[in-house]
């Protein structure tokens, strides 16, 4: 065997309550809307943020603009950076993100003059993470697959759904990643830092509806990068961190009306506007199953969204998430792992609660 390590090798080689759990590529859950502080009946838009860049639950049809699809915010955390726990093989990541706001807020992060604003929206997303033994840059390659649903989801307007719309459930578009999952770099008290690069295309495939406020597909593709690395600050201390970059293709069939507010009287296609992201985690490892922490999220788009090959001034999303954390490890096969994060600093998206469960298991 040459210098790397496996994780099996890993375990055996840390000290005693130092076992490596990672979090792999993934996804995640949050709403988005528009500009203007008094939307139009039917003319605002929620494109609602669903995780890996996947999911995109679009608030759409109607005005505004909270035009980014569904990304990861908050849905990796612990030890994110470190190798699949069990070593090479087949594992299954399940992810319950329920989302709630009562906040819709504009450019300058000012609510939004709506008679209510409520979301609820309880997306499940599962995804087939492939970690094998194959050698590529003196990193192990591995591949993903990830299948976003929305369970259930509602707007509140407080007129009867003429401003915000109706929601819709469904599966949302999928996922398609590879990855380079490099092994730890090993000091005199077991592992030190380790690393991970990922590419991932979402596919349009997804239900779409463009007359309704809420879908889970977002009618486009996007392309999303990330870097994840792990660092042992102490053999029970670690800090991580996953910093993404996005860019959006064109949705060519969005609804006329959709960007009424902004005096487009008939918009044939928008592309939302690329973005930078980040999930950030630090935990202590109480005992060798369980460990605890805090985990928050960042987001902040770069480019204007674009209607009709023209920029839309003004519609840039910005986001901050913070809240505590748990992972419990039951064995090498079998982890769960829960966040609860409370939104602020929001800037055309909605601002509110959300918590993740996920459930990670190896096959074989």
């Amino acid at each position: 065997m040459d210098e790397q390590v496996n994780a099996r090798q890993v375990k055996r080689r840390a000290p005693r309550g130092k076992t490596l759990v990672s979090r792999f590529p993934s996804m995640d859950v949050s709403p988005t809307l528009t500009r203007h502080p008094m939307p139009s009946p039917r003319t605002l838009a929620l494109p609602f943020s669903l995780g890996l860049a996947a999911l995109s639950a679009v608030l759409a049809p109607q005005a505004q603009a909270y035009e980014l699809p569904s990304i990861n915010l908050g849905l990796t955390t612990f030890v994110d950076g470190a190798p699949p726990p069990g070593g090479p093989g087949l594992y299954l990541m399940s992810y319950l993100q329920p989302y709630s706001a009562d906040h819709f807020k504009d450019q300058h992060g000012n609510d939004l003059a709506l008679p209510q604003s409520k979301v609820r929206v309880v997306p499940w997303v599962n995804q087939f993470v492939y970690q094998s033994d194959v050698d590529v840059l003196g990193a192990k390659l591995g591949g993903m697959l990830l299948l976003p649903a929305v369970l259930s989801a509602s707007l509140d307007d407080g007129a009867g759904g003429a401003i915000l719309g109706d929601t819709q459930t469904g599966m949302g578009d999928p996922v398609l990643g590879a990855y380079l999952q490099w092994q730890p770099v090993m000091g005199e008290q077991g592992p030190v830092f380790s690393q991970r690069v990922e590419l991932d295309v979402t596919l349009p495939m997804g239900s779409y509806d463009k007359t309704k406020g809420l879908t889970p597909g977002a009618n486009h593709s996007s392309i999303e990068a990330y870097w994840s690395g792990t660092w042992w600050v102490t053999p029970k201390v670690t800090a991580s961190s996953r910093l993404f970059y996005l860019w959006n293709g064109k949705n060519s069939d969005p609804l006329s009306t959709r960007f009424a507010s902004h005096g487009i009287s008939e918009a044939r296609d928008y592309q939302a506007g690329q973005a930078v992201h980040a999930n950030l985690a630090v935990d202590y490892q109480l005992t060798p199953q369980w460990r605890i922490g805090l985990a928050g999220y960042w987001l902040q788009q770069l480019t204007e969204t674009k209607v009709n090959g023209d920029a839309l001034s003004g519609s840039k999303e910005h986001v901050v998430g913070v809240g505590p954390g748990a992972m419990v490890s039951f064995d090498m096969k079998n982890h769960l792992v829960f966040n609860h994060y409370t939104e602020m600093s929001a800037r055309n998206r909605t601002e509110g609660q959300r918590m993740t469960l996920r459930y990670i298991h190896q096959f074989n």
